[in-house]
């Protein structure tokens, strides 16, 4: 990021380099005669009206007149760092902004979630089971940490809870929680195995086929018909899809995916294509597109939800360099 302070200082960006990694070099003050410097390391995010923002590392975005820009390159992309130090219980929070109920209650450290006109249970596989809603993640409780009360009153609070609702009760618990063992030793059974991944974005951003992609801010009847909601379904999903802090929607013939960025993290999910078109990259795609865009906001990370038999999609996010960060499932009541 240095710039010689004997050399001739060159603005050698220019808009076309938005999305790139640069440093920059602005004026802040001039003071008696003498000029005061800034540096700035970071992504070009935009170059608007007269107006050059750059989002840094740790997801600050600063803006700067281009009239006061005395100096700019393009520099190499920063060393990718494989894993990001973040605990489960606070992705897990993101996770939950980014895929929001319409009804949350706090059970001291749980977080009891339900999404009105999104009941009942998810069909099991092998078979039984009501299809009322669409959505598990939004209609559990996310339980990590301690609900400040004996377990087994916690437990009847939440069957209550569940109840008054007219839906079954589930538990969204990480793997490696004590509170697995004793679910275990209470009969709750165990359902629904999924991993969370991450990965870091820059890579994802530079990604094939993000040009023929689309973004919109909300998905539109074709997005929620390739996402197999239509009808009812498909006011109920809304309540959740648009939910989350920066939602986006990718749209390209025959996919779909959405993204959601929280600071340093962007969410994808809902990432779809028809059979006729797969094996053609869209995926991959939609993917790069969501990234891009997370990156131009300040995003560094990625992550994702994927359950773990899912061996074609864990496949696919393995070769885009996802690693696992952590599992959970899920516990209803035995009946």
């Amino acid at each position: 990021m240095d710039f010689a302070a004997t050399g001739r200082l060159v603005v050698r960006i220019s808009p076309a380099d938005v999305g790139k990694r640069v440093s920059v070099r602005r004026v802040l003050e001039i003071a008696d005669g003498q000029p005061t410097f800034s540096d700035t390391l970071g992504v070009l995010a935009s170059w608007d009206h007269g107006v050059v923002c750059v989002t840094r590392r740790d997801g600050e975005t600063v803006r700067i007149a281009e009239s006061a820009l005395v100096a700019g390159k393009v520099v190499p992309p920063a060393p990718v760092r494989r894993s990001a130090r973040v605990s489960a219980a606070e992705l897990q929070e993101a996770a939950s902004r980014a895929w929001p109920a319409t009804e949350s209650e706090r059970l001291g450290e749980w977080t009891l979630r339900a999404t009105e006109g999104v009941r009942g249970a998810l069909p099991r596989k092998g078979g039984g089971g009501r299809r009322e809603g669409f959505t598990r993640r939004a209609n559990s409780v996310l339980a990590h940490g301690d609900p400040e009360m004996p377990l087994d009153e916690a437990l009847e609070f939440v069957v209550r809870w569940y109840g008054d609702r007219g839906t079954t009760p589930y538990l969204q618990v990480p793997d490696d929680a004590p509170l697995a063992a004793e679910l275990d030793r209470r009969g709750w059974l165990r359902e629904a195995d999924t991993l969370v991944r991450t990965a870091p974005l820059a890579p994802l951003a530079e990604l094939p086929g993000a040009d023929a992609v689309t973004l919109t801010r909300e998905p539109g009847d074709s997005w929620l018909a390739s996402y197999h909601r239509t009808g009812d379904l498909a006011e109920q999903a809304l309540k959740v899809v648009l939910g989350g802090q920066s939602v986006w929607f990718a749209t390209a013939p025959g996919a779909i995916g959405r993204g959601v960025v929280d600071g340093r993290w962007a969410l994808f999910g809902a990432v779809e294509v028809e059979p006729a078109f797969r094996r053609r990259g869209l995926a991959t795609a939609v993917m790069a597109a969501l990234a891009r865009r997370a990156v131009e906001e300040g995003a560094s990370f990625a992550y994702l939800q994927v359950e773990a038999d899912n061996d074609a999609a864990r496949a696919l996010y393995d070769r885009m360099g996802f690693t696992t960060h952590h599992g959970y499932h899920y516990r209803r009541p035995s009946p």
